[in-house]
């Protein structure tokens, strides 16, 4: 860490140094300054955000002539921003919200009103490849948001989510020489940096290797919350005549200690208790997330004739993980509750394949492109758990005022939300052995065939989507007590799609489409807030979700914009009281309707101003469920959906002032609007703003750019509950500082 420090200070002062004898600030000849400012422009005006994007089944597709509404955001905003995860770069995205998993440290996003896990983000179009919890997204060249339902476009997600949209990673390419290298700082002590290399090889430029590194750690901004990551990427091309080969090879290992967990509360609280201080941490000490993947893709393209193309894919991800976890219960308005240990080392084995056929041709004017072909997704969890038996001595004290007794076991121990205990770590509840062969507890197994035609008419002024994609679902999970069992849902589908796009000029096009979601059925748990689920094991049903969407697009003057309204129904589940005192059972047993209207701007509209964002209207209402509270049953329609707001709006502009053309200000205001906590809407969080704020200062050193960036995120440290997503709550991050230097050659 000293050296890492020392580099950095070094590396600064000598930059600071080499700026201030630049030709921006020196008497050099007229050549040279203007060549400095063709290099400093070509920094400033790389493209942060596109609408085109991969559509799976269909394939890449401009964005004027989709009936999909898609956003990708690049790896120059990636490297801008300097974000993270791919929750940082969500923070764009006026559609997505963005919270934490329940009980770990995955990163969990809400797409139109409707979860997204992370086992369910595709790369290169195919799942379960990408690690399952926090992705590191300085790997990958544009990262792409699809507002709505794809089980057409990319086959039914294994994870059980993506109903209301999904993100699909696009991995890095050597289409260019490019030497980069950034030193970081972040949080309150974060050191570390990147590097991003790449370049061809041969008489033709046939061979392509790119390669990124990534290594941080220290503590962020929430204290005691200590990070490390080492990441690393490697992609080879191979592009000869008709054919065409990638390879990308993908490695993770990511720790937090510490962490900060997310927050339930009692049903017995009649209100929502108020937020911490923004950086404090309920975490105990003991508590720790250890992830390790490994995966890649091997993707190869054959043009067997003019405008056909033959192509097949495949991917796999080898995935462990080990997680001590202490999520707090809050009881009583004053933040007295309760924690309790969850003990979970799982293990992923995952792989995926594609085989398809692209095609173009004409018939009596009106165009085709023709898209069929097959996939396979198979994934296999292996994973225990265990609790913590807590001594008697910490379930007494000021904490436990207000905490019903028949919740005090020896299971957890009394905390308070604004000054949490730090104990010592309990015994294990029950004895793991074995752990070095762990147990299979779920397999999928879905496997799929498509076709589509995309028909052209009036010089492809008016576009019609075609297809429909068959699945077969096989889904299974595995319990070892009382005795060996296993429990499987096999099911099959036909989800079709129509798509309609009329573009009555090169800059403006109207579409529509009918879309349909299928994702399988949830998996009753173990345990759920503590008490034993009754019928933990059972698959549900697998569900579709139909989708209505309609929109106007323009580009226009560098501005790229998108109107649409949607409408997308789910099955949505509750637990209700269980067959014997402490139990509950898992119940799919009502339906959720989500209409909404996006509107979404990008763009530079000048060479000195750019857009980033736009706001979304969401209405979530429940329209078919009855739940029971204290076995007496209560009618939720016309209630409004767990966590999602009516309003969001993430808006950020960038301005290079003219008296200062080196530099680039910038700033964005995220809004996110009530959210209610549970399904009968008597506890709420409030609404909140957030506003972020930055700077970047690009300057020359010898011919080579450099850039310097410094943000804030949250400038003015409010305190708040950023989501209630799934009915439980999530802090807003702290104050959080970040700053880089890039050198590029």
């Amino acid at each position: 860490m000293t050296a890492c420090r020392s580099w950095l200070r070094t590396a600064g002062l000598t930059a600071l140094a080499t700026m201030l004898t630049t030709p921006a600030f020196a008497q050099q000849e007229e050549p040279a300054r203007e060549s400095d400012e063709i290099i400093v422009t070509g920094q400033q005006v790389q493209k942060q955000v596109v609408s085109d994007g991969n559509l799976g089944a269909l394939g890449n597709q401009d964005a004027m002539s989709t009936p999909f509404n898609v956003t990708t955001y690049t790896a120059k905003l990636i490297l801008d921003q300097q974000s993270e995860t791919i929750g940082d770069v969500m923070k764009n995205d006026p559609s997505v919200r963005i919270t934490s998993g329940n009980g770990n440290q995955a990163e969990l996003f809400m797409v139109r009103g409707f979860p997204l896990y992370g086992d369910d983000i595709a790369i290169d179009g195919m799942y379960g490849i990408t690690p399952r919890q926090l992705i590191s997204p300085e790997l990958y060249e544009g990262v792409q948001v699809l507002n709505g339902a794809s089980a057409f476009l990319f086959g039914a997600p294994p994870g059980g989510s993506g109903v209301g949209g999904g993100i699909n990673l696009t991995p890095k390419r050597a289409d260019k020489p490019l030497y980069r290298i950034t030193g970081s700082f972040s949080g309150k002590s974060i050191f570390g940096g990147n590097f991003d290399a790449g370049r061809r090889f041969g008489p033709h430029d046939e061979l392509g290797i790119r390669a990124n590194g990534v290594y941080r750690q220290g503590e962020n901004a929430i204290d005691n919350e200590d990070k490390r990551v080492i990441v690393g990427g490697l992609g080879i091309d191979y592009r000869s005549g008709p054919a065409r080969i990638f390879l990308d090879l993908g490695y993770e290992n990511q720790r937090v200690f510490q962490p900060r967990p997310v927050i339930r509360l009692g049903s017995a609280l009649t209100v929502v208790p108020a937020p911490p201080r923004a950086s404090s941490n309920y975490g105990q000490a003991w508590t720790y997330t250890k992830l390790r993947d490994v995966y890649g893709t091997l993707r190869f393209e054959l043009d067997i004739a003019k405008d056909v193309m033959l192509y097949s894919a495949f991917g796999m991800r080898d995935g462990s993980e080990y997680g001590d976890y202490s999520t707090i219960t809050i009881a009583a308005a004053n933040g007295n509750g309760t924690q309790a240990r969850l003990y979970v080392p799982r293990a992923d084995n995952n792989e995926a394949g594609q085989l398809g056929l692209r095609a173009r041709f004409a018939t009596g004017g009106v165009s085709h492109q023709v898209n069929a072909g097959a996939s396979v997704t198979f994934q296999e969890n292996r994973n225990v758990s265990t609790g913590g038996i807590y001594p008697a001595s910490t379930r007494t004290g000021p904490n436990c005022t207000g905490i019903p007794a028949a919740s005090l076991t020896s299971s957890v121990f009394c905390s308070n939300l604004y000054n949490a205990p730090q104990v010592a770590k309990p015994a294990d509840a029950t004895v793991l052995t074995n752990l070095g062969n762990l147990r299979r507890l779920q397999a999928f197994d879905y496997r799929s065939v498509f076709a589509s035609d995309t028909l052209g008419f009036l010089e492809d002024r008016l576009l019609l989507t075609l297809g429909g994609r068959y699945q077969k679902m096989d889904s299974r999970t595995f319990a070892y007590s009382p005795g060996y069992r296993v429990t499987q849902v096999i099911r099959d589908a036909v989800t079709p799609v129509v798509g309609l796009v009329a573009k009555p000029t090169d800059s403006l096009s109207i579409y529509a489409n009918r879309i349909e979601a299928l994702v399988q059925g949830a998996v009753a748990p173990a345990t759920f807030g503590g008490l034993t689920v009754a019928n933990s094991g059972q698959i549900f049903e697998p569900y579709r979700s139909v989708q209505y969407e309609g929109g106007i697009k323009f580009a226009l003057r560098g501005l790229t914009g998108t109107a649409a309204v949607y409408q997308t129904n789910q099955p949505i589940s509750s637990y209700v009281d269980g067959p014997a005192v402490g139990q509950v059972s898992l119940l799919v047993d009502g339906e959720q309707r989500n209409r909404g209207v996006e509107l979404s701007l990008n763009g530079e509209p000048t060479d000195w101003l750019r857009f980033i964002g736009g706001a979304t209207y969401t209405q979530a209402e429940v329209i078919r469920q009855v739940t029971y509270i204290n076995r007496v049953p209560y009618d939720l329609r016309g209630k409004r959906g767990i966590g999602v707001p009516e309003w969001q709006v993430n808006f950020g502009a960038e301005v290079v002032p003219p008296f200062l053309r080196s530099a680039t200000f910038t700033g964005r205001l995220v809004y996110t609007d009530r959210q209610y906590v549970n399904n009968i809407n008597t506890l709420s969080i409030p609404a909140w703003t957030r506003l972020d704020l930055g700077l970047r200062y690009v300057f020359v050193a010898d011919r080579h750019p450099v850039t310097f960036r410094l943000s804030a995120e949250n400038v003015t440290n409010k305190d708040y509950w950023s989501s209630a997503v799934l009915g439980y709550l999530t802090m807003g991050a702290p104050r959080t500082f970040k700053s880089s230097i890039t050198f590029e050659y």
